[in-house]
């Protein structure tokens, strides 16, 4: 297959890259670079520095590289920060996401892949959190997601466009040459990490209280590879079936006091950590569901344990503490 992926130059969308081009699929990648990395691009992957927001241009990618599929990444990811900015969440994650559907569709394209979210289900009703489960979205974040999932329903019955919603929760781990590199940097793990490479003096557990084994909240740590490989999966399902939803995690939750005492034997630092009061809107538990694509499509994480994704960030930052920059 020919596949668009956008945000190709980010952290979950790279390793995509890579699985799609060691699937033997010719592949060619968006990104505007605003946090993605030009590094971070397979060598074996066209590149265009383009913007979403270019209606022009993407509609040009679309007539010069003529992708029957496409994987969309790009998106404004940040819980926090679409609370404080919902209008460029709700704007420019669903605007992007028409641009990029509507020169799709003019352009022959067959399938899509959409990088939704964990943050659609922001009270479930039950824990782990299935794919059926009702749909309440915790953020603007969220909400641009949900949006851009009834963009391409619509997209399905008027213009017949296959898709895939793929809903995963905490992406974690790094491949042995692609790792996770924000700024700023907001996720537990790398946080962790810095700390150990001296980089951050404390790392902070927020609220000690919480109704968990060990008081601290409880989330599902799923590793970047085993993400990509879902993708992959759901991309060559699409050639048969129409409609897509799934959710993807390791269907085990990890404390964030887990996840330190881990970082601790792996790296083999101290990394001091401090209780800190909650942060509103913080469950005590997301643990995700992902029954219907092991039964559906096979998947089966190589990686559900949580020394074993640890233990490939570690290996990334401590290879590149400066990032892609190193």
């Amino acid at each position: 297959m020919r596949v668009l992926v956008t945000g190709g130059a980010g952290y979950i969308g790279s390793v995509a890259v890579d699985s799609l081009i060691a699937g033997g699929h010719d592949v060619a990648v968006i990104d505007s670079l605003y946090m993605g990395h030009r590094e971070a691009v397979n060598d074996a992957a066209a590149f265009y520095h383009v913007e979403l927001s270019d209606k022009e241009a993407v509609a040009g990618v679309m007539k010069e590289f003529r992708p029957d599929s496409i994987m969309h990444f790009a998106s404004h990811t940040m819980v926090g920060e679409s609370m404080e900015k919902p209008f460029m969440y709700l704007g420019e994650n669903l605007g992007n996401a028409i641009n990029l559907v509507e020169a799709a569709t003019d352009n022959g394209v067959e399938r899509f892949i959409l990088s939704s979210t964990a943050n659609l289900f922001d009270e479930p009703e039950r824990i782990p959190i299935s794919a059926e489960e009702k749909i309440v979205p915790g953020s603007p974040y969220g909400e641009s997601k949900y949006m851009v999932e009834r963009l391409l329903h619509w997209t399905h019955v008027t213009k017949g466009l296959r898709f895939a919603a793929l809903r995963y929760f905490n992406a974690a781990g790094c491949s042995p040459i692609r790792g996770e590199d924000h700024t700023p940097e907001t996720h537990l793990i790398p946080l962790v990490l810095q700390v150990a490479l001296g980089q951050r003096e404390k790392i902070m557990i927020f609220g000690g209280d919480y109704d968990t084994p060990d008081g601290s909240c409880v989330r599902d740590y799923i590793h970047v590879e085993d993400l990509a490989q879902a993708h992959v999966l759901a991309l060559e399902a699409l050639q048969e079936r129409e409609v897509l939803f799934y959710n993807l995690g390791n269907g085990s939750g990890f404390s964030v006091k887990e996840v330190i005492e881990t970082a601790r034997e792996v790296t083999g630092h101290a990394i001091p950590a401090e209780l800190a009061d909650r942060r509103p809107g913080d469950p005590a538990t997301l643990i995700a569901d992902s029954t219907k694509i092991r039964e559906e499509l096979g998947w089966t994480p190589k990686y559900p344990d949580l020394r074993s994704i640890v233990q490939s960030a570690w290996d990334w930052h401590n290879a590149h503490p400066e990032g892609y920059r190193s």
